[in-house]
Formats: C-alpha cells, sequence, structure tokens
C-alpha cells in the first residue's frame, strides 16, 4: 500500500495556530488597557504614583488619565448613548448614590474586592468602593496665630482671634460648622439641622460671623490666603494644608469638628472593559497601594488594613487617624440630597443680603 504522503492535519492546523495565538497575544495587552477618570491635581499625581504604574507593571497595560470636575451628565451621555469611552471614574459621596439610582453605574464585584469587613463602612457601596477619605477642616497659620484655635467656637470667636474668616461659598458644612460652634454635638447635627428650629439657629450663627467672612470657591484659596495673610482662619480641605506644607509653609489643622467624605470608584453602565476596569480597582484597594497613596497626599485609606503599613508621622496626617477622627462628622448625603436645594436657595439669598 502506498505510504500516504500527506503532511498530517496537525501540521497542516500549525500555521493557523500560532496565527491565532498571535491574534489573540496582541489585543491580551489591549484588553488591560484602561481610561481612569479623576479630578487631577495633587490628587490625581498621587493616583498616578501609587495606583497607575502600579497596575502597568503588574498587567503590561496602559492607563489613560482624563481629568474631569464631576460631572454627571457627561457619564449620563456616555451611558444613554451607549458610546462608554471611560472605565474607571472616581466620583464624590454625593454623586455614587444618585447614579447608581438613575442606573449610570454598574453593579461592584465584592467577591473580586476583598472581605468587606476590611473596608471603613462608608466605603461599602452597591456601585462603587471608597477610595479615601478626605476632611474639611479648620485651618490656620502657626507663624500668624501664635495661641491655636481648637475648634469652631474658636473660629467664631473674633474678640479672641481678630481677622477675617474663610468660608467655602454655599450651605454646606457651613451649616453645620455654625451648629457646632453654637454648642451642638457633632453627633447630634443633622438631628437639629433637620429642623426649622435648628436650620434657623446656623442661619443666625452664621449672621454673627458674617462681616468677618472672606468667601472662597476654589480649594487652592484658602492655603493662598493664610499664606498671604488675608484671613485669620479659613476652611479647608485637609489635602490642601498638607500640600503646603510640603511646601514649607506652616500650616495647621483643628482637627476637631471636621467633616469628612468619601470619593469612590465606579465603573459606567456598559464599560468595554469591566475585567480590566475590577482588576484596577481592586488593585487600587489593597493595603499596599493605599498606604503608597496616603504617603503621596494626605487622604486617608478606606481598606483598614493599610494604616499598619504607614508610618507614624504620615498618620497624624490623615483625616483618618484616631485622634483626628475622634471628633469629626461624615458628611451626610441623604440629608442633604433631601434638604439641600431649599438650603443652598435660602443661602444665597442670605448671602445677599
Amino acid at each position: 500500500m502506498q505510504k500516504n504522503t500527506k503532511p498530517p492535519i496537525r501540521h497542516l492546523l500549525q500555521p493557523l495556530l500560532l496565527a491565532a495565538a498571535s491574534a489573540l497575544a496582541l489585543p491580551a495587552l489591549a484588553q488591560h488597557n484602561l481610561t481612569v477618570v479623576n479630578f487631577g491635581g495633587a490628587n490625581g499625581a498621587a493616583q498616578k504614583k501609587a495606583y497607575f504604574e502600579a497596575y502597568e507593571k503588574a498587567t503590561g497595560g496602559k492607563i489613560t488619565q482624563v481629568e474631569y470636575n464631576g460631572e454627571q451628565a457627561r457619564i449620563k451621555a456616555m451611558v444613554e448613548a451607549k458610546k462608554v469611552t471611560w472605565d474607571v471614574i472616581e466620583v464624590e459621596g454625593p454623586d455614587i448614590s444618585r447614579g447608581c439610582d438613575e442606573g449610570l453605574f454598574e453593579r461592584m464585584d465584592w467577591a473580586k474586592l476583598g472581605n468587606k469587613a476590611d473596608f471603613v463602612p462608608a466605603a461599602v457601596h452597591e456601585c462603587g468602593v471608597g477610595t479615601f477619605v478626605w476632611s474639611t477642616v479648620l485651618a490656620y497659620n502657626g507663624d500668624k496665630l501664635k495661641n491655636a484655635p481648637t475648634g469652631w467656637a474658636d473660629f467664631w470667636d473674633v474678640k479672641k482671634y481678630p481677622g477675617k474668616r474663610g468660608l467655602r461659598k454655599g450651605a454646606r458644612y457651613n451649616l453645620e460648622f455654625a451648629l457646632i460652634a453654637d454648642g451642638v454635638k457633632t453627633a447630634d447635627v443633622y438631628k437639629v439641622l433637620a429642623t426649622k428650629e435648628g436650620a434657623d439657629r446656623a442661619f443666625k450663627k452664621l449672621t454673627e460671623l458674617k462681616p468677618h467672612i472672606q468667601w472662597w470657591e476654589a480649594g487652592a484659596l484658602p492655603p493662598q490666603f493664610l499664606v498671604a495673610g488675608d484671613v485669620a482662619m479659613t476652611s479647608a480641605f485637609s489635602g490642601r494644608i498638607d500640600a503646603a506644607q510640603r511646601e514649607g509653609q506652616n500650616l495647621q489643622i483643628a482637627w476637631a469638628g471636621g467633616i469628612y467624605d468619601l470619593d469612590y470608584w465606579v465603573m459606567p453602565k456598559g464599560v468595554a472593559n469591566k475585567e480590566a476596569a475590577m482588576k484596577f480597582i481592586a488593585l487600587a484597594s489593597s493595603p499596599d497601594a493605599q498606604a503608597e497613596y496616603a504617603r503621596t497626599i494626605s487622604y486617608g485609606p478606606t481598606n483598614t488594613k493599610a494604616m499598619a503599613k504607614i508610618d507614624a508621622k504620615t498618620q497624624a496626617l490623615l483625616p483618618t487617624s484616631p485622634a483626628n477622627s475622634k471628633d469629626a462628622l461624615r458628611f451626610d448625603v441623604a440629608f442633604w440630597a433631601d434638604q439641600g436645594e431649599a438650603l443652598e436657595k435660602r443661602f444665597t439669598a442670605w448671602a445677599a443680603q
């Protein structure tokens, strides 16, 4: 019998298999490429160092960073048009619940993130995971105020501490600070503010300080006010004061009565690269990555196991340290979602008087 001279089928298939393997290998790295959206600035730089570089090293993928100002409308337009080009987005506390309710975000797969018990309770959300804790605090210039203020009662005491006061223009935070200055315990602030009498009390207290207020809107302004001597004290984002300290400015924080909130990682509904997005979020939620982030900018980790990896000097600067958080107030997203519109309208009218 004549021997079959046809090559074995595996030889015929080998080029096809090699071609298929190459075709799979080429997009393999591309499958790890992500577009991550954040608020830029010092926070964006810290995320790049702590999260983006670690992810790129681990996966071989590439992260494109996009900066935005928290516009939910941009996310909504993408989702509704089914043209989602962002993979992972940093959102603020009030926006995660609203976006989740409106169906703008994917549900978070907590099985891939680790144990929920390892995170601060506020970080656990059905549509996202808290990525850092930030705080609005009382700040002052240590070179100009020798007698350090200890809280919002001192902030309101213009006889003991003459000079202007910096406050962010809006009802949020200021009404809470006013009630604390008027003697309301942090645990009772929202209970009091939810009543008509409580809101009246907060506005009355704000009116006492009104002639001395210098308003700010951009987060970069409070440190500038303090350095220039324009104000004796100001409310400020804790990370902005930390950044000024790193630049050699003797700006200080009185942590008592500070209001803290979280920013969250979410995935827009219809995200094309969900698996890679989850890998990134899991990495950015790990203790090692969060500890590196906190060393770069003084915002607190949400993974409680990260604190053990952070030196005492850095911990002392974080809003999540036991000393700094013991008298802090958690920003009540639900309260402001319910009453915010009415209170902001009242504030606008009050500020214009």
